[in-house]
C-alpha cells in the first residue's frame, strides 16, 4: 500500500498494523521533520515500511523508482497536519503572528508575500475568487493593494487584519461564522503549494498504479479538492476503470468531530480499480 500524505505515520501506522510479514508499506512525504517523526512511529511494524521524501505528485515515479509495478491501496490525507499549522517557519496561521510564507514544501520558491506584495489587483482578486471561493474577492484585493502601497505586508497578522477591514461593513460589527481571512489563506496556500496541480497528478496516476481489486481512498478538505477527486471518480466509473465504493462521502460522526474539531469538514471517497 501508499500512504501518499504519511504525516506523522498516523494512517500509515493503522493500515500498517494489518500488513503482516509480507506486506509493503509506502509513505510519501515531502518534510523531512514528517518523515523522521513516521519512522519513529512505524518502526515496530511487521511489514516492511519504506518512507519515501516526495510529493505525491510524483507517486508513479517514485514507485517506479523502487521497482514497483502496482499496489493494493493508495490513501491520501490532503489535510493539513497540527504542527503545520503551528509552525512559524511555514506561516499558515492568521491567529498568530507569522511570517507570511505558507510553504509546505521547503523546495518551493514562491511565498505568499510574493504573491500578496507581487500580484496586481485582478489576478489577486481572480486567485482568492478562485481558490478561496470568496465573492469579496476584488473587495479584498483593492484593499490589499492599497495597503501594500504603504507598507509590504510582511506577516499572517497584517494580512488577516487587512481582509478583516475589507469585509467588515461600517455600520455593524463584522459577526462571520468562521474567521474572514479563513477563504484568502486557503486561496493563497493553495497557489503557494500548487495543492490542485498535484492533486490532479495524483487522481491521474492512481488507475496505472493501482491492481485490479485495489483501493483508491481520499480524504479532503474543502470543495474544490472534493470536487475534483468526486470527477475524476465518476469519470473513471464511466469508462470501465473504477468501481465508486462511497455513492456519497463518508464524513465524521459527533463523537469524532468533538475529539478531533479539524475533521469536521473531512470527506472520504472510495473507488476501486476493475
Amino acid at each position: 500500500m501508499v500512504d501518499a500524505t504519511t504525516g506523522h505515520g498516523g494512517h500509515s501506522f493503522l493500515f500498517g498494523s494489518r500488513l503482516g510479514p509480507a506486506g509493503t508499506l509506502i509513505g510519501l512525504d515531502f518534510d523531512s521533520n514528517s518523515l523522521d517523526r513516521a519512522r519513529q512511529r512505524l518502526e515496530g511494524l511487521a511489514c516492511k515500511v519504506v518512507l519515501v521524501k516526495s510529493n505525491f505528485s510524483r507517486i508513479a515515479d517514485c514507485l517506479g523508482e523502487l521497482g514497483v509495478r502496482g499496489v493494493d491501496l493508495i490513501v491520501a490525507d490532503l489535510g493539513l497536519c497540527s504542527a503545520q499549522l503551528v509552525d512559524n517557519e511555514i506561516g499558515l496561521s492568521f491567529r498568530t503572528d507569522m511570517p507570511l510564507d505558507m510553504r509546505i514544501d521547503e523546495s518551493l520558491e514562491t511565498t505568499a508575500a510574493d504573491i500578496v506584495n507581487g500580484y496586481d489587483e485582478k489576478s489577486l482578486a481572480d486567485l482568492i475568487f478562485q481558490f478561496g471561493q470568496d465573492r469579496a474577492s476584488r473587495r479584498i484585493a483593492r484593499f490589499i493593494v492599497e495597503r501594500r502601497r504603504r507598507e509590504p505586508i510582511r506577516t499572517t497578522g497584517q494580512l488577516a487584519s487587512v481582509v478583516c477591514s475589507a469585509l467588515r461593513a461600517p455600520d455593524r460589527k463584522y459577526k462571520p461564522r468562521k474567521h474572514p481571512a479563513t477563504r484568502t489563506f486557503q486561496a493563497l496556500r493553495i497557489a503557494v503549494n500548487h495543492e490542485l496541480d498535484n492533486l490532479h497528478e495524483l487522481l491521474t496516476s492512481a488507475p496505472g498504479l493501482l491492481k485490479k481489486d485495489g483501493f483508491a481512498a481520499i480524504i479532503s478538505f474543502h470543495s474544490l479538492e472534493d470536487g475534483m477527486v468526486k470527477r475524476d471518480f465518476k469519470q473513471n466509473e464511466s469508462d470501465g476503470v473504477y468501481r465508486i465504493v462511497t455513492k456519497k462521502p463518508i464524513t465524521p460522526g459527533p463523537e469524532e468531530i468533538a475529539a478531533n474539531n479539524r475533521a469536521r469538514s473531512a470527506k472520504l471517497r472510495i473507488a476501486q480499480k476493475v
